[in-house]
């Protein structure tokens, strides 16, 4: 069964740049280690990238969340240093959740990243949505929220809505 791995914005704005948390630094090396098994046993992974450009704060995202961050280009857009590995696809999306994942074929996805209360609650919903019949799974020692308290309501929503989480 071919295995997909969706890692969720790791870029350097969500880990210790202008929206970094103390939990996001600290899932890198769970991160780091889970992208490692997969590229290991032959699996896919493939990165999603936050990416916004210089008229954020005129957008209405940028109007909710005036903080701005993931510019096209800058190094906070960047995936944090040794978690990118070389070949694999990048999504770029412009906002929480890629709308496109049903061009892709899975069998079964496993999601990590950040944050959890935000991009991976909303990838892992439209996945499952569009797939409804594949195991999509979220490992929560993967993942960090905007707060602790938002990570635990986003990981009790997946499961209501048939996420396996761990």
């Amino acid at each position: 069964m071919k295995k997909t791995l969706i890692v969720v914005d790791m870029q350097n704005d969500f880990i210790d740049m202008a929206l970094g948390t103390k939990e996001a630094v600290a899932i890198v090396p769970n991160v780091k280690k889970k992208i490692e098994e997969y590229i290991k046993n032959g699996d896919e992974v493939i990165f999603t990238r936050d990416t916004h450009h210089d008229n954020y704060l005129d957008t209405a995202e940028g109007k909710k969340l005036p903080v701005v961050h993931c510019i096209e280009g800058s190094k906070g857009w960047q995936i944090a240093d040794g978690l990118y590995v070389e070949g694999r696809e990048i999504v770029d999306k412009p906002n929480f959740g890629w709308p496109n994942w049903n061009k892709k074929s899975f069998e079964e996805v496993e999601l990590i990243g950040l944050c959890t209360d935000i991009c991976v609650v909303s990838n892992a919903l439209i996945i499952k949505a569009q797939f409804p019949e594949i195991k999509v799974s979220v490992d929560s020692s993967c993942c960090a929220g905007v707060t602790p308290e938002s990570h635990e309501a986003a990981l009790t929503t997946m499961k209501f809505c048939q996420v396996d989480v761990y």
